[in-house]
């Protein structure tokens, strides 16, 4: 996303919480309200593959951060999305439930099993709000249209981590406190385990 797009001050970093991204950006996208500067870009992710970000969604520090609308199709052109582990739910400090967050890793190849593709160091969280938390009833009554379905909006954050750390976001030198979940970590390392066959 060049500088021509979007009038950020110098300096500017864009480094937010799990709670700033579902509160003040996709609930906003979703319920079709301005969101001040709007720098997170629309993008159709699976044509893509996560090399080819840079330039099209919006870049903080090693991550890329983009709206895109949630599809179980997760492939691209050189390989695939696999699911990690479960959803984690997104709290607010005041404890209600805002949305969930998906993670998902980069699998270079394809086929028809996950065992066809080569893992990579592409991770993706995916984040999407809670069903509660659709506002397309009352957006599409304020516009007269028919009814949007907003709750089909997610938004993305992805990096690649580096080969001998055990996150990738937030590993960057700023400290920016974005980084996986105790329980993503617990999945990806589960993940290496698919390789692994266990005797009956």
């Amino acid at each position: 996303m060049g500088d021509d797009n979007v009038n950020l001050p110098p300096g500017f970093h864009f480094y937010p919480t799990d709670e700033e991204l579902v509160v003040h950006f996709l609930n906003r996208k979703a319920s079709l309200l301005p969101c001040h500067p709007d720098v997170i870009p629309d993008l159709d992710l699976y044509p893509y593959d996560p090399w080819e970000l840079d330039g099209k969604a919006l870049q903080g520090g090693n991550q890329w951060y983009f709206y895109s609308r949630r599809t179980p199709n997760r492939v691209s052109a050189n390989g695939y999305w696999k699911p990690v582990g479960m959803d984690e739910p997104i709290i607010s400090n005041a404890g209600k439930r805002l949305g969930l967050k998906k993670c998902l890793v980069f699998y270079v190849g394809g086929g028809e099993t996950p065992a066809d593709g080569i893992k990579t160091n592409w991770i993706m969280q995916e984040y999407r709000l809670s069903d509660s938390g659709s506002s397309s009833r009352t957006s599409s009554k304020r516009k007269g249209t028919s009814k949007l379905d907003s709750s089909k909006w997610v938004l993305c954050r992805v990096c690649e981590r580096n080969s001998g750390s055990q996150g990738g976001f937030g590993d960057d030198d700023d400290g920016d406190g974005t980084e996986l979940s105790c329980l993503d970590e617990v999945f990806l390392s589960l993940d290496d385990l698919d390789e692994i066959s266990l005797p009956n």
